[in-house]
């Protein structure tokens, strides 16, 4: 089971990264504000369900003791 949410942890960080450098190059191409707001709440939503992977794998694998 911490193998798969290592994986999904790992899927989930690049996606963070993914949505991150795409708001960053709307924002600098002078794009909508709404759709820039948009990534800046998926990117937060992202990093919280990272967060909750990261530490889920840390209590599986006993890596915080």
């Amino acid at each position: 089971m911490s193998t798969v949410t290592y994986i999904l942890a790992i899927i989930a960080m690049v996606s963070v990264a993914f949505v991150l450098i795409r708001g960053i190059v709307h924002m600098s191409r002078g794009g909508s504000g709404s759709t820039s707001n948009k990534l800046m709440q998926l990117r937060v939503l992202l990093q919280f369900i990272a967060i909750i992977l990261i530490v889920a794998t840390l209590w599986l694998t006993g890596g915080g003791r």
